[in-house]
């Protein structure tokens, strides 16, 4: 499991949102087998999702976050609840690129930034979903869903994300921050906000030091008198199951089923989050559904 805290400054103009997400990003390289530049990319995208989940009213309310770069790593998707529990995926895992020139992974390479980053938001009160979207301003997902933040939302918004991985691919460590001003904050508590992320070691340097999420909080909102408002243990959670795929079959339609099973009688369906396998005799699904008008 995941540590997750959201926190507030003393006046109550500064909200933060960090996570651990070790657990969650190695769940995700272990189940699709990414190489380390894919692990990095869907990690921060995980850890993105995780943060925004959190900050949902309701818990049954949902995100789900596309990022299509137009990279070799083609698409990205990760979905969260409203309690920060994840799901995701990318098209191509096993695509690696060179390092970057300072050494680091090269994540925007891969995602590439000739696209968008589509944010949709399922809130159970409205009948239909809310989509927003940006153009992607370097793929390093990080950097991507601040400026959706400022332009679809107008949220002032500093968002980090990190991911480290082993030579052995294995996940060192991973996690990161959002930090949002609330209307009202003054220039003094900007520009002293400012210098205090300024001054902060990278989201993986300081969890290699052991800080957890509430210490980076104490970091960031030094001067704030910061308290935490909740603390949540969050996963990589997908909520797939038997039951839900054969409503999903179901839900075709009798005319779009008979094509299924003039194809195969047996139908095998395959989830791309958890690689859950499914598999249903079309002739017993058809018997479920009303017959065709003579």
């Amino acid at each position: 499991m995941a540590e997750l805290i959201r926190g507030l400054s003393e006046n109550g103009g500064v909200v933060f949102c960090g996570v651990d997400s070790t657990d969650i990003v190695c769940k995700a390289e272990q189940l699709h087998k990414t190489s380390a530049t894919c692990s990095a990319a869907l990690g921060r995208l995980l850890t993105g999702a995780a943060l925004m989940g959190s900050m949902l009213k309701d818990d049954r309310d949902s995100i789900t976050l596309r990022v299509n770069g137009g990279g070799p790593a083609g698409l990205l998707i990760a979905c969260t609840d409203g309690t920060g529990n994840v799901k995701g995926c990318i098209e191509h895992p096993l695509v690696e690129m060179p390092p970057r020139a300072d050494g680091h992974l090269d994540v925007g390479g891969a995602v590439g930034k000739d696209g968008v980053l589509t944010v949709i938001r399922d809130n159970r009160l409205q009948k239909e979903p809310t989509v927003g979207q940006v153009p992607l301003v370097s793929g390093e997902i990080a950097e991507d869903l601040t400026a959706y933040y400022a332009y679809s939302e107008q949220i002032p918004t500093v968002c980090a994300l990190g991911v480290l991985v082993d030579p052995d691919l294995t996940i060192r460590c991973a996690g990161g921050y959002l930090i949002q001003l609330l209307p009202g904050a003054t220039d003094a508590e900007i520009t002293r906000l400012e210098e205090n992320i300024a001054a902060m070691p990278s989201v993986t340097e300081m969890l290699r030091a052991g800080l957890a999420p509430r210490a980076m909080m104490e970091k960031a909102l030094a001067g704030f008198a910061p308290s935490v408002l909740d603390s949540r243990q969050v996963a990589y959670r997908c909520g797939c199951s038997e039951e839900r795929t054969r409503q999903m079959l179901l839900s075709l339609g009798r005319r779009e089923l008979e094509k299924l099973r003039d194809e195969d009688p047996r139908c095998e369906v395959v989830c791309h989050f958890c690689h859950a396998s499914y598999t249903f005799d079309l002739d017993q699904l058809l018997k479920e559904l009303p017959a065709r008008p003579a």
